[in-house]
C-alpha cells in the first residue's frame, strides 16, 4: 500500500510544482488563454485521477474475501459480505468522492426496464436509494453493505423484461417459484463511497457478480472492466480452471497489461496428511495447470488464501500471513498498476509542460525582440536635432496606422471563422445523433431474426466513425485558415507567432473502435441464434449509445475549449505588439517635446532588458522542478509524504 500512497505524493508534488510555475507565468504575463487551458487541463488530470483494479470470477471463488483482505483488514472484520454462495449480486464500486458523504448508493434494478444505461444515471440524484453509513461503528456499516447481497422475487415476465433470465434456458423451470416468480437482484448497481486511505488516495476497487451479471449487464462488459487499470482473475485453488471460467476469461478479459489471475483458497490444499513440499508441489502444479489454460506465465498466477491472510492481519499472526501468500499478490498488484499508470500520466504532463514552454518562449523572444528593437531605435536618436526626432515620430505613427489597417483587415476573416465553427458544431450535433439511434432502433426491432440486428449496429458505428472524421475535417481547415492568417499578418508587420494549437478526435476514435470490438467480441454470429440473445443486444445497444453520446459530448467539449483559444496566439502577439508601438510613440514624443531625457529613457528599456532576462532564467528554474517533479525525486516524494 506505500506504493499508492507515494504515487499520490508525486501527483501532489507534481500538481504544486504545476501550480507554482503557472503562477510564475502570470506573473510575467507570459501564459495566454490557450496556455491557462493546457495548464487547468493538466491539473485536473492529477486531481481526478484514478486508479480501477477490477475483481471478476464465478460466484464461490472468494472474490471478495480476497477484497477484504486486500483493503480493508484494518477495520478488524469484514467490511464487505462474505459467506459461502453468491454475496454481490450486483456490480458494487469501492470509492471516495468528497462531494458526497460516507454513504451507499443503490440503483434499483428496475431502471434496466428503460432504454439508459447504468452511466446514464451517475448523475442523477433521484435514481438512487443512498443509505448512510456509521463509519464508528463497522458492525452496522457491514449491516449496510449487505444490500449488495440483497434479491428479490419478481414474475418471470418482469425478469425477462429486465433481460436477467433466458426464456430458452433449459434449466429456467428449476428457478420459477410456485407462484410464477424468479429470483433476481434487488439492485443494478452499487457505489460505496468511503473515506478509506486508499480510496483517498484515488483507488476505485470494482467488485463483479458472477458469469451470468457480466454476460447480462453492458456497464461491465463495455465500461468497467475494459477501462479497467489492473483485473484480478479469482479462481478456487480446489477446483481449479472450469469451463465457465475459461468462458469468462476469454470472452471479458483475456491476457494483457495488468491482467492477473488469483489462484484462491489454497488453505484448502493444506492437508496434515502430507508433508509441506507435497502441500507446495501440489499448489505448484495448480499454479501451472492454470497458466497454461488461460495463456499466462505462471508468474501471473498467484496462489493465496485470502480467508487466511484476512484472519493473519486481524490477529496479528504474521506467519499466517506469510503463509497465505498475500503479500506477493500486493506486491505485484502495484507493480503492475502505478509504474504503468504513472508513466501514461508523465507522458501526459511532459507534453503539456512542452506546449507551455514554447507558448511562452515565443511571447517572451517577441517582446526581447520589442524591446531591442526600441532600444535601436532610441539609440539611435543620440546626437541628433529635433527634425530627426520628429521624423521618427511620423514613421511611429504610420506603423500604428498600417498596423490597425491590418487588423481591420483580419476582421473579414472572424466570419469565415464563424461560418466554420458552426458548421463544426453542427456536424457533431446531439439532435442528429439522436435521429441515428432512432433509426437504429427501429431497425433493430424490423429485423426478423437476431442476427439481422447485428447490421444496423455495425452501421451506426461506421456513421459515428464518418461524423468523427466529417468534424476533424473543420477542425484542419479551421487551423489551416488561422495558421495561414497568422503568417501572413506577422510577415507584413514583423513578428513571430506562435501556430494556432491543434485538436484531435483521435482519442474519440480510439474509444469508438474500442466499443465496437467489444460489441463483436459479445455478438458473434454464432451467439445471436436465440431471441434471448437479441432482447441482451437491444439493451447492450442501449449501453453502447449512451458511450457514443459521452464521447461526442467530450468531442463537443473539447471542439468548444478549442475555438475560444485558437486565436489566441495571434491575438496575444497583436495585443503585445500593440502596446509596444503604443510605448514606441509616447516615449519618442515625448523626448521630441523635451519633456524626457532620451538617456533615461535608454537606460528604462535597458532595465526592462535587463529583467525580461531575468524573468526568463526564473521560469526555467520553474520549469526545471515540474520536470524534477515528474521524475519522481524521492526527496520530493518524501517531503510530500511527510
Amino acid at each position: 500500500m506505500q506504493d499508492l500512497q507515494q504515487y499520490g505524493a508525486w501527483r501532489a508534488q507534481v500538481a504544486a510544482s504545476l501550480e507554482s510555475h503557472g503562477g510564475a507565468l502570470r506573473q510575467a504575463g507570459l501564459i495566454d488563454a490557450a496556455g491557462e487551458q493546457i495548464l487547468e487541463r493538466a491539473l485536473g488530470r492529477l486531481r481526478d485521477d484514478r486508479l480501477a483494479v477490477a475483481f471478476v470470477a464465478e460466484f464461490s471463488r472468494g472474490k471478495t474475501e480476497l477484497i477484504n483482505a486486500l483493503f480493508f483488514a484494518d477495520y478488524g472484520q469484514r467490511i464487505l459480505p462474505s459467506s459461502a454462495g453468491r454475496t454481490t449480486m450486483c456490480p458494487t464500486e469501492l470509492l471516495w468522492d468528497p462531494l458526497h458523504p460516507p454513504c451507499l448508493r443503490l440503483l434499483p434494478i428496475a431502471t434496466r426496464a428503460g432504454h439508459l444505461a447504468t452511466a446514464d444515471y451517475r448523475d442523477d440524484p433521484a435514481a438512487w436509494t443512498v443509505l448512510a453509513l456509521d463509519l464508528e461503528h463497522p458492525a452496522r456499516m457491514q449491516d449496510t453493505l449487505r444490500q449488495v447481497s440483497q434479491t428479490c422475487r419478481v414474475p418471470l415476465q418482469e425478469a425477462e423484461r429486465y433481460g436477467l433470465v433466458d426464456p430458452h434456458d433449459p434449466d429456467l423451470g428449476a428457478e420459477i417459484g410456485a407462484d410464477g416468480t424468479v429470483e433476481i437482484p434487488q439492485w443494478r448497481h452499487a457505489i460505496i463511497n468511503l473515506p478509506h486511505p486508499l480510496l483517498q488516495q484515488g483507488l476505485v476497487i470494482i467488485d463483479t457478480p458472477g458469469l451470468n451479471a457480466i454476460g447480462t449487464e453492458p456497464e461491465l462488459t463495455l465500461n468497467l472492466i475494459p477501462n479497467a487499470h489492473a483485473v484480478l482473475f479469482v479462481l478456487a485453488a480446489e477446483t481449479g480452471v472450469t469451463k465457465s471460467d475459461i468462458d469468462l476469461w476469454r470472452t471479458h478479459i483475456g491476457a494483457g497489461p495488468g491482467r492477473l489471475a488469483v489462484l484462491n483458497k489454497i488453505d484448502a490444499m493444506w492437508d496434515e496428511l502430507n508433508t509441506p513440499h507435497q502441500i507446495e508441489a501440489e499448489i505448484a502444479r495448480q499454479q501451472h495447470d492454470v497458466a497454461r489454460l488461460l495463456g499466462l506465465g505462471a508468474d501471473q498466477v498467484y496462489p493465496v488464501s485470502a480467508q487466511k491472510a484476512l484472519l493473519a492481519r486481524i490477529g496479528g499472526d504474521s506467519a499466517l500471513f506469510e503463509r497465505s501468500r498475500l503479500g506477493a499478490l500486493e506486491a505485484a498488484l502495484y507493480r503492475e498498476l502505478i509504474p504503468a499508470r504513472r508513466q501514461i500520466a508523465a507522458r501526459q504532463l511532459h507534453a503539456d509542460m512542452d506546449a507551455l514552454l514554447a507558448a511562452a518562449q515565443t511571447l517572451a523572444a517577441s517582446r526581447l525582440r520589442e524591446l531591442v528593437e526600441q532600444l535601436q531605435e532610441l539609440r539611435s536618436l543620440r546626437g541628433k536635432n529635433q527634425g530627426v526626432i520628429a521624423h521618427m515620430v511620423k514613421r511611429v505613427e504610420l506603423e500604428k496606422k498600417e498596423f490597425d489597417a491590418g487588423l481591420f483587415k483580419l476582421q473579414g476573416t472572424r466570419a469565415v471563422f464563424t461560418r466554420l465553427s458552426t458548421e463544426l458544431y453542427t456536424t457533431l450535433g446531439m439532435d442528429l445523433l439522436q435521429e441515428r439511434l432512432d433509426a437504429v432502433r427501429a431497425a433493430m426491432t424490423a429485423a426478423r431474426f437476431a442476427t439481422g440486428m447485428r447490421a444496423p449496429v455495425r452501421d451506426y458505428f461506421g456513421a459515428v466513425r464518418a461524423t468523427l472524421g466529417a468534424a476533424q475535417a473543420r477542425i484542419d481547415e479551421i487551423k489551416a485558415m488561422m495558421d495561414a492568417m497568422g503568417r501572413k499578418f506577422a510577415a507584413e508587420h514583423g513578428l513571430t507567432i506562435t501556430p494556432p494549437p491543434t485538436l484531435s478526435l483521435v482519442r474519440q476514435r480510439d474509444e469508438i473502435d474500442a466499443v465496437e470490438l467489444l460489441f463483436a467480441r459479445q455478438f458473434g454470429t454464432a451467439t445471436l441464434l436465440m431471441t434471448s440473445r437479441a432482447t441482451l443486444l437491444e439493451r447492450f445497444f442501449d449501453s453502447i449509445a449512451s458511450r457514443v453520446r459521452r464521447v461526442l459530448r467530450a468531442a463537443n467539449a473539447d471542439v468548444e475549449a478549442w475555438l475560444k483559444v485558437v486565436n489566441a496566439p495571434l491575438e496575444g502577439q497583436i495585443r503585445q505588439h500593440r502596446d509596444s508601438l503604443r510605448q514606441r510613440q509616447t516615449s519618442v514624443q515625448r523626448i521630441h517635446d523635451a519633456s524626457d531625457s532620451l538617456e533615461q529613457k535608454i537606460a528604462a528599456f535597458e532595465q526592462g532588458q535587463a529583467d525580461l532576462e531575468t524573468t526568463r532564467t526564473r521560469l526555467a528554474a520553474s520549469a526545471a522542478q515540474v520536470d524534477t517533479a515528474l521524475a519522481g525525486d524521492p526527496t520530493l516524494l518524501e517531503a510530500a509524504s511527510a
